[in-house]
C-alpha cells in the first residue's frame, strides 16, 4: 500500500461542492461555546455534502480564526446561517417537512444503531452546549431524539464526536 497524495484524492472544488447533489441533513448547533467544535462540525459537514449548518444561541459564526484553524475552509462550501433562537429554526425546518432530531439522553430516546432514516426524507440533528446538553425546550419541540450507545464509564462525548458520529451513521444509512 502507498499513501495518496492530496492531488490524487479528486476532492471537489468549492464550486462543485455547491453544486453537487447534497445528503439530506441539517446540523442545527445550539449554544456551541468550542471555536474549535465548530470548526470541527462545518469540517465533517464538507465531507459528507451535509445541505447546510444553523448557528444559533451563543455559537460562534465565521469568519474567525479559531473556527477556521480546524474548518480548513469548510466554511465557504458548507451553507450555514445564524439564527438567535433555536426553537424558530427547529419550528420552520418542521413546517417544511424535515424531520428534526436532538442528539442527546432522553427518556425513550432511539439508539442510534437502531434508527432507520426514511429515503427521501430531509433531517435535521440538533447538537446542544458542551456541558448542558440540548435544551430541555428545544427537545420537547423535536420529533424525537437520538441517543449513542456508550458502554464506558463517561457518559459523554466531545460535541465534533458526536456529530462525526452522527453523520456518518445516517450518511451512510441513507445511501
Amino acid at each position: 500500500m502507498r499513501k495518496l497524495e492530496n492531488s490524487e484524492l479528486e476532492r471537489k472544488s468549492v464550486s462543485d461542492f455547491k453544486l453537487a447533489t447534497k445528503t439530506p441533513v441539517i446540523i442545527i448547533l445550539d449554544d456551541i461555546r468550542s471555536l474549535h467544535n465548530i470548526g470541527s462540525v462545518f469540517r465533517t459537514s464538507d465531507a459528507f455534502l451535509i445541505e447546510k449548518i444553523y448557528l444559533c444561541g451563543i455559537t460562534a459564526i465565521p469568519p474567525n480564526k479559531e473556527i477556521h484553524k480546524t474548518a480548513l475552509g469548510a466554511t465557504e462550501t458548507v451553507a450555514w446561517e445564524y439564527q438567535k433562537n433555536v426553537s424558530e429554526v427547529i419550528e420552520n425546518l418542521k413546517s417544511n417537512n424535515t424531520l428534526v432530531y436532538a442528539i442527546e439522553q432522553v427518556e425513550n430516546a432511539t439508539l442510534l444503531d437502531a434508527f432507520q432514516p426514511v429515503k427521501d426524507t430531509k433531517y435535521a440533528l440538533v447538537f446542544g452546549n458542551e456541558v448542558y446538553g440540548v435544551s430541555q425546550e428545544a427537545i420537547k419541540i423535536c420529533d424525537g431524539c437520538i441517543e449513542i450507545p456508550q458502554l464506558g464509564t463517561k457518559h459523554s462525548l466531545n460535541i465534533s464526536v458526536s456529530a462525526g458520529i452522527v453523520v456518518w451513521d445516517l450518511f451512510q444509512k441513507l445511501q
